[in-house]
């Protein structure tokens, strides 16, 4: 009797220690993992992912690589390791990012990627980005339009490990480049940053202080630049962006910024939740693995209508 209750005291304090070494685990849980949320575009990745997953009834799990390839594989190992049903992911590099989304697909564990591409199909179910090329191209011809088709300019590039940076500068130049009086004066990367752009941009304008125009692969580094111009009094240079946040929804307004590419970054979360909840419940999966969301240029005639990413009807 004393030895049978010694063997039971001893079994449930196993129990305990195991369950106590055991990460928490989630039958419905969908993992959500983007770059850090102080871009707003990110953020409203984020946002978008998790209402949506509630709305259909998941846990969530929210975290971010900060574009780190390494950590990428960090919360990734979190994520399969909490028992994750799906993985939504806005990665952190093109490269760098197979074989982390590789070692969720033979953990069973799918994913479903949004902005951001990868080199290589048939790991990840599905892939839905903004067609950054058309977007870009949007982008060029209203900056085309308002340099009038003449004048000195810089454009501000995204991070090399990044697709889509490559990816809208082609589409820029695929446009301006037809124009043989727009000169193309500086070509610096910002990294996708504010600050970085705003020092980038300070020193572009010290070494080209006849400068007309500046194009910039995101919003986050359009905003860098117009804050660096307008500190040195330079309000006459015209600055284009691309994402379509509320920042520069605002600065448009305000005379600052006069144009941004929207791409729709709450919808393209919503629908990658919808995508993987097919797949979860049914094991649907898309006809195409790259799906392409078009984008929409953005300036004074309809900036009251832009609001997280997205436009009012």
């Amino acid at each position: 009797m004393k030895l049978t209750r010694k063997l039971t005291v001893a079994a449930f304090a196993g129990v305990l220690a195991l369950g106590t070494a055991m990460p928490a685990f989630s039958a419905d849980l969908i993992a959500i993992i983007t770059p850090a949320h102080d871009n707003p575009f990110f953020k409203a990745e984020a946002v978008g992912a998790e209402a949506k997953a509630k709305e259909l009834g998941y846990e969530t799990l929210v975290m971010s690589h900060d574009d780190d390839a390494n950590k990428q594989s960090e919360v990734i190992d979190t994520a399969i390791g909490r028992g994750a049903k799906a993985i939504i992911l806005d990665n952190a590099g093109a490269d760098a990012t197979v074989a982390a989304i590789k070692k969720a697909k033979d953990a069973g564990i799918p994913s479903f990627l949004i902005d951001r591409e990868i080199n290589v199909t048939g790991i990840a179910v599905a892939q839905i980005v903004s067609n950054n090329y058309q977007g870009a191209q949007l982008g060029a011809q209203e900056f085309v339009k308002l340099m009038g088709e003449k004048g000195n300019y810089a454009e501000l590039v995204g991070r090399e490990a990044d697709t889509n940076a490559g990816i809208r500068s082609q589409g820029y130049h695929d446009v301006i480049d037809d124009y043989p009086d727009l000169k193309l004066v500086a070509k610096q990367s910002a990294n996708w940053s504010q600050t970085e752009a705003y020092a980038k941009m300070e020193t572009i304008l010290q070494a080209n202080p006849d400068i007309k125009g500046v194009i910039s692969g995101n919003d986050t580094m359009a905003m860098g630049a117009i804050a660096a111009l307008q500190a040195a009094g330079r309000k006459d240079v015209i600055v284009v962006g691309f994402d379509g946040s509320n920042d520069v929804r605002d600065s448009i307004k305000a005379g600052g910024i006069k144009a941004t590419v929207m791409q729709p970054a709450y919808a393209q979360a919503q629908i990658a939740v919808e995508q993987a909840d097919a797949y979860i419940k049914n094991k649907t999966v898309p006809k195409d693995e790259k799906q392409l969301m078009d984008c929409v240029l953005i300036n004074a005639d309809n900036a009251d209508k832009l609001e997280t990413f997205a436009l009012k009807k």
